[in-house]
């Protein structure tokens, strides 16, 4: 009897919420993947504009397709040059991906040894001052992950600005002797440009050639990537580099950064590329990994790189060979971002979920990261079904409903979702799509009411006002009214 009552009592409260236009426990509106990139691009693009960067560009993949590629905001302020899929930024640290491929492709032709000391190969680094001489030897391996007990950096005030005085490697080679090492090897993390420019040292002197030309012959050629440049001199002559600007320093202004010549540190952080490009690097990682076989390097060997390789004594710094390899958001990400003056890049893969993202930007301090994170998160459940062949018609009645929306709280944008809309909050830092994506669905009328992420049933309404075209002009939530700004 008890279960019989508990039963009438759950049709009956289900039977209400119905009436009440509510449906509990309704499937989460799923978003095509185009509707994800809007959501995406539309918050990026605002927040681009609050924080002060002028422009960024982005592209994602999915497995070896592209799903989407382009530009936000402007590569050059001064000449309104807006930035596209294919402008050039710095892709600084991104180099080091590049450097350590170089290396696992010696390696794997039996030039050389992971567990090799550096030395072996670069007699002159003998002129680097061991710190701890009865610990274990600086190797390749150690070096790739940023466990050799190097120093960051070379011993010049390269990243101090105006004129970023980066050494050649001529110079790097002759001040190691005035160098000693930080930490005993092989005990703590510690992220080093030094030792992946010996890396790179490593490279030229096991293939014989510059570290610039092995990786252009050994990596962008072969992958058709012809807009990745082994130095920004070489893309700024494109004349498709974006321009780099600095950090806000207690003022909104951003100073606008001339140009600027890594040099002998190159094998770290030297290259240029674009986000079409770094597509293309992705996929090739995607592809790889998926169907094996000896593109570029052994799939093997690829997955070799991409797990943890190193962790250090606090249990939360992980590295591959350098890739960077995290858990974050709930699943493995592989990658590297970069920054440089007036550059931030970031470079990820998720191969549980054969996605790769993409973000540039020309701006220090721009949130790339957060970025990376936001659409991976919305991309995520909209690959998880494949999609119909024919996907079914938008309703052209929502049109009218689409755009910004501003109050003196911030702004909202509304969207497509599934079949439906969305309320996209362009103030919020959430990562989770529930945290800043809001489903709407249409009751009557211009009244639509938010479904609830927790249990679908629908929560206030958004009433909005339109003019004699149809066209919606500004949207009532909770009483407060937001106008339509474009």
């Amino acid at each position: 009897m008890r279960n019989a009552i508990a039963i009438l009592v759950m049709v009956l409260g289900m039977a209400a919420a119905e009436a009440k236009g509510e449906s509990p426990g309704a499937t989460k509106p799923v978003p095509r993947p185009e509707d994800a990139v809007a959501a995406w691009t539309v918050w990026v693009e605002h927040d681009l504009g609050a924080a002060g960067v002028p422009g960024a560009s982005y592209a994602f993949v999915h497995g070896d397709r592209l799903l989407a590629a382009g530009g936000l905001g402007l590569a050059d302020p001064e000449s309104a040059t807006p930035a596209t899929a294919d402008t050039l930024y710095s892709i600084c640290s991104i180099s080091k991906l590049f450097t350590s491929i170089a290396v696992l492709q010696l390696r794997d032709a039996g030039a050389l040894d992971l567990d090799d000391g550096l030395a072996e190969h670069l007699p002159w680094l003998a002129g680097l001052a061991d710190a701890h001489p009865d610990d274990e030897a600086i190797t390749i391996r150690l070096a790739l992950t940023h466990s050799a007990g190097l120093p960051r950096e070379s011993d010049f005030p390269y990243w101090a600005g105006p004129d970023f005085p980066f050494p050649s490697a001529d110079e790097i080679r002759n001040r190691i002797n005035a160098q000693r090492t930080l930490y005993p090897s092989g005990r703590y993390f510690q992220y080093s440009n030094l030792g992946m420019t010996l890396l790179g040292e490593v490279v030229a002197a096991r293939s014989g050639r510059p570290w610039a030309e092995a990786v252009r012959e050994g990596i962008l050629a072969p992958l058709g990537m012809g807009d990745t440049f082994t130095s920004v001199p070489e893309a700024r002559a494109t004349g498709r580099l974006a321009v780099g600007f600095a950090q806000r320093r207690g003022s909104p202004a951003r100073e606008r950064l001339g140009p600027f010549d890594v040099a002998g540190v190159g094998p770290a952080a030297g290259m240029a590329s674009s986000a079409a490009d770094l597509a293309v690097f992705a996929r090739w990682q995607l592809r790889l990994r998926a169907a094996g076989g000896d593109e570029v390097l052994r799939a093997a060997t690829l997955r070799e790189m991409q797990r943890v390789h190193w962790v250090d004594p606090d249990w939360k710094t992980t590295w591959g060979l350098g890739f960077e390899v995290v858990e974050r958001d709930g699943t493995t990400w592989v990658g590297h971002g970069g920054a440089c003056p007036g550059y931030y890049s970031e470079f990820g893969i998720l191969p549980e979920k054969e996605l790769g993202v993409v973000v540039l930007a020309n701006a220090i301090g721009a949130e790339v990261g957060l970025y990376a994170r936001k659409a991976a998160a919305l991309l995520g459940p909209a690959l998880e079904k494949d999609p119909p062949a024919e996907p079914p018609a938008r309703d052209p009645g929502l049109e009218p409903y689409l755009g910004v929306y501003d109050s003196v709280w911030g702004r909202t944008a509304i969207v497509r979702w599934g079949d439906g809309l969305a309320a996209v909050d362009l103030v919020s830092r959430s990562v989770e799509p529930d945290g800043w994506v809001e489903p709407l669905v249409h009751e009557t009328g211009s009244v639509f009411r938010r479904r609830r992420a927790d249990d679908g049933s629908l929560g206030e309404e958004w009433i909005f006002a339109v003019d004699e075209a149809g066209r919606a002009t500004a949207v009532t939530v909770h009483s407060t009214p937001m106008a339509k700004v474009r």
